[in-house]
């Protein structure tokens, strides 16, 4: 993989080890020579995440809708910032400038970025892979409640089979390099479904 977006928290979080790690990923990206794509903030995960990468030599590109310059602060030593108009225009164009997805901690808008990603491979309009990367267990009741959503019904479970999880980045870009995208229901035939 060439290019990889990350989606993070623009916090911290109550604990430095969440920046730290956000660091490393950077940092590890970058010494694999893969660029990272991610929100363009200088604040929190977003930014320790581009600073690794950029200390450790990395091209890092940030996406920032315009009217978020004034709340996310942008980063002032990217390789490039993008400027989009809203954070749909954010989220399509780090997808179409990456070969793979990865999600670090966040709130809200780090979980809407990861499903509406998950959502448009469900509906076959990718096959890019996309990861979860489970820093210190944060992620785990998400990981219980898609379990949940798979007992209940609601999930297929090819389609949770999707998001590629471990709490190890060097593990996780494994798994992401071996990904081969299940067919979606909307590829098979109609009597197939």
């Amino acid at each position: 993989m060439k290019s990889i977006a990350v989606f993070c928290a623009s916090g911290s979080g109550k604990t430095s080890e969440y920046a730290e790690n956000a660091y490393e990923v950077g940092k590890y990206l970058a010494n694999l020579g893969v660029r990272v794509v991610y929100g363009g903030s200088r604040l929190g995960l977003m930014g320790a995440l581009a600073d690794g990468a950029l200390e450790a030599g990395g091209k890092v590109i940030g996406v920032l809708p315009e009217f978020m310059l004034p709340y996310e602060s942008a980063h002032q030593n990217l390789s490039e910032l993008i400027i989009v108009d809203s954070m749909q225009q954010r989220k399509l164009k780090m997808h179409e400038m990456s070969d793979g997805i990865i999600t670090l901690p966040g709130g809200f808008g780090t979980f809407e970025e990861l499903f509406e990603i998950l959502t448009w491979a469900q509906l076959g309009l990718h096959q890019k892979p996309v990861g979860l990367l489970n820093h210190m267990n944060y992620f785990h009741y998400l990981i219980q409640m898609i379990d949940h959503m798979v007992k209940e019904g609601m999930l297929r479970k090819e389609n949770a089979a999707r998001l590629l999880i471990d709490n190890k980045v060097e593990n996780l870009l494994k798994k992401m390099k071996e990904f081969i995208s299940p067919v979606t229901r909307i590829e098979m035939r109609p009597n197939q479904a």
